[in-house]
C-alpha cells in the first residue's frame, strides 16, 4: 500500500474522547453521511472480524450499500474496516480501507478518518466523488452532535 493512496480529513472536537467514542458507536446514523442522506444499519459488529454493512439513502431515491469487516477495533482509540472482504472473510472487490482515530488533545478530541485506496486510481476516484465536502461534512456533524 502507498500512503499516496490514502485521503484524509481530521478535525478537533471540543468534547473528550469518550463522549465522542459513545456518540460515533452508539448514534452513527445521525452523522456517518452528509445529510439530507440517511444511514440504515443493516449489522455493525463491533469487533475484528465482525460484520459492518449500512446502506447510505439519497434524498433522489439513491441506495449505497457498503458490505464488509471490522479489521480493529480498540474503544475509544480508533476502528479500521475494510470492504475487501464480507463476513467469513469472503473476497469481494475493494475500494477501500477506512481507518478512524481518536486521540486526546487536551480534553478535546482529535479525530482524523482515513480512507485507504489500492490504487491511485481509485483514491483520484473517491476524491472526484467528493470525499472532501463529504467527508468534511460528517466530521461537522459529528463534531456538532458531541459539543451539543
Amino acid at each position: 500500500m502507498n500512503e499516496t493512496n490514502d485521503l484524509s480529513i481530521t478535525r478537533l472536537i471540543d468534547a473528550p474522547v469518550d463522549r465522542v467514542w459513545s456518540i460515533v458507536t452508539e448514534r452513527l446514523t445521525e452523522w456517518w453521511c452528509p445529510k439530507p442522506w440517511t444511514t440504515e444499519i443493516v449489522e455493525l459488529d463491533w469487533r475484528p472480524g465482525g460484520r459492518s454493512a449500512m446502506v447510505m439513502h439519497g434524498p433522489n431515491g439513491e441506495r449505497h450499500a457498503q458490505e464488509g469487516v471490522f479489521l480493529e477495533v480498540v474503544p475509544g482509540e480508533r476502528f479500521v474496516f475494510t470492504d475487501a472482504y464480507a463476513v467469513g472473510w469472503q473476497p469481494q472487490t475493494p475500494f477501500m480501507t477506512g481507518v478512524f482515530a481518536f486521540a486526546d488533545e487536551g480534553g478535546k478530541t482529535r479525530y482524523t478518518a482515513t480512507a485507504r485506496h489500492w490504487t491511485a486510481e481509485a483514491s483520484a476516484r473517491h476524491e472526484a466523488m467528493g470525499f472532501a465536502q463529504g467527508w468534511g461534512a460528517v466530521a461537522d456533524q459529528l463534531a456538532a452532535l458531541a459539543e451539543g
